[in-house]
């Protein structure tokens, strides 16, 4: 399986091809289930690509979910990274188990940028294996790498056999920059998907992200970012 560019530009953008490409998220911590359920109805209703929760809210997820095309994505090592290998692949076994169907974990950040290089690869690659079949997505928290880091993170997480790397988990500095995304599509190709996630709030910045090259957004303000699409169509 393929996780690709998309195949049109942003200026072909619908709105529901734009929801379609969005993970509408919830990772706070204070999260309720009110607003979980929210999120499950708002999703169900515009068609997102899928809902992203902490791993405590996935069974609740996928019963608010069922019947529907939307899947539930959920975070593995977040947000720091910083878990050891064993733990992160237990950790997306039990996602997968409770009915994840996509995985988004943080890479082993510190070792990445110690030239731990065959750690991180061991560190993606158990993930992949305990999510397989499913849909890995690497998060390479790009506000705190170089772009040669970037670059060699990429390399790393198409190695260990992820179908995606992502920017960011939303609870560093800053989040995702366009010229970050230009970066890393440059060295995944057009066979891996990049996702663009942390501080998309508005269409102007969903569109300016998949023009260079993102294939799903993560983002909170989902809901927002679609109605303003309706709204500039009309």
């Amino acid at each position: 399986m393929m996780y690709h560019a998309l195949p049109y530009s942003a200026s072909q953008m619908t709105p529901e091809k734009l929801a379609a490409c969005i993970d509408h998220t919830l990772l706070k911590p204070d999260a309720s289930v009110a607003q979980i359920h929210k999120l499950c109805q708002e999703a169900t209703h515009y068609h997102f690509a899928s809902v992203c929760v902490n791993p405590v809210w996935i069974t609740c997820c996928r019963e608010q979910l069922r019947g529907s095309d939307v899947p539930v994505c959920t975070v593995i090592g977040f947000p720091l990274g910083a878990n050891q290998a064993p733990v992160k692949a237990i950790e997306a076994e039990s996602a997968i188990a409770a009915g994840a169907t996509e995985i988004d974990m943080v890479l082993a950040i510190g070792y990445l940028k110690s030239g731990y290089f065959r750690q991180v690869e061991e560190d993606i690659a158990a993930v992949v294996s305990a999510s397989a079949p499913h849909l890995v997505k690497v998060i390479l928290e790009t506000c705190l790498l170089q772009d040669e880091e970037i670059v060699r993170a990429c390399e790393i997480a198409v190695a260990a056999g992820a179908g995606y790397v992502k920017t960011s988990t939303g609870f560093a500095a800053s989040g995702a920059r366009a010229e970050h995304i230009r970066l890393m599509r440059q060295t995944v190709g057009r066979e891996i998907g990049v996702k663009a996630s942390g501080g998309i709030r508005d269409l102007a910045t969903a569109l300016e992200m998949i023009t260079a090259g993102a294939s799903r957004i993560g983002a909170s303000a989902s809901v927002a970012i679609v109605a303003e699409a309706q709204t500039a169509r009309s």
